[in-house]
Formats: C-alpha cells, sequence, structure tokens
C-alpha cells in the first residue's frame, strides 16, 4: 500500500473509534511510525487536499481524503476478517492495512462472496 493510503485508512479508523481531529500519536501508534514521521505525512495530505490538518490537534479527512479512506478500508475489512478467520493470524489488522490499497478492490468484493458471512464480527467493521 502507498504511504498516502496507508496514512488515509490510519485517519479513517482511528476518526471511527475516537471521533476527529485525529491526532497524529494516534496515527503513529497504528501505522507503528515516529510522531515526526506521520506529522510530515499529514502536512503532505493536507497539501494535497486529502486531511486538514492543524498542528497540536490533528487530522480530519476532506470529502476526497474520505472517499478514497472509504474505498480503503472496504478492502481493509475483508482483508482483516480473511487473515484472522481463515488463516488465523493474529496479526490480521496489520496485514490487512499494508495490503488494503495493493489488491484491487474486485479482489475484495470477490473474497467478500466467499468467506462466511456468520464469520463476520464488528471488530472488523471497524
Amino acid at each position: 500500500m502507498s504511504g498516502t493510503d496507508q496514512y488515509l485508512l490510519a485517519v479513517y479508523i482511528e476518526s471511527q473509534r475516537s471521533g476527529v481531529p485525529v491526532s497524529s500519536g494516534a496515527v503513529a501508534d497504528r501505522l507503528d511510525k515516529s510522531p515526526p514521521s506521520v506529522t510530515e505525512m499529514l502536512q503532505r495530505l493536507d497539501d494535497r487536499g486529502l486531511v486538514t490538518y492543524e498542528p497540536y490537534e490533528g487530522a480530519t479527512l476532506t470529502d476526497a481524503g474520505r472517499e478514497r479512506a472509504t474505498a480503503l478500508h472496504k478492502s481493509y475489512v475483508t482483508l482483516s476478517w480473511f487473515f484472522r478467520s481463515v488463516l488465523e493470524l493474529e496479526t490480521h489488522e496489520s496485514e490487512a492495512m499494508e495490503l488494503a490499497g495493493v489488491i484491487d478492490p474486485s479482489v475484495a468484493d470477490r473474497l467478500t462472496t466467499v468467506l462466511p458471512v456468520e464469520e463476520l464480527q464488528e471488530e472488523d467493521v471497524i
């Protein structure tokens, strides 16, 4: 997944869990990155119009950023579900985070159709 995609997805997930704005520390923890590198990337995403970033407050997705992050989140949920339920990986979230932007959305859609629906857990949604 590109750095941009990973950061957008992290901001999206953290905003769903904790609200907005999302602190750079929360993004750093989720991605296992240093706070200064997260701040730098959030500033770049702000320059590109994907987030609104305020130092010492955090980041909020713009409409364009939310649109991309929502699409990434669908793939992330499907992959996380597959890695946890089928492959029984303890690292299902981090693996899904790495791959969500790499696979074509049609692959994630196909996975959704073959995975047992009753296996989907609320924790996979966010």
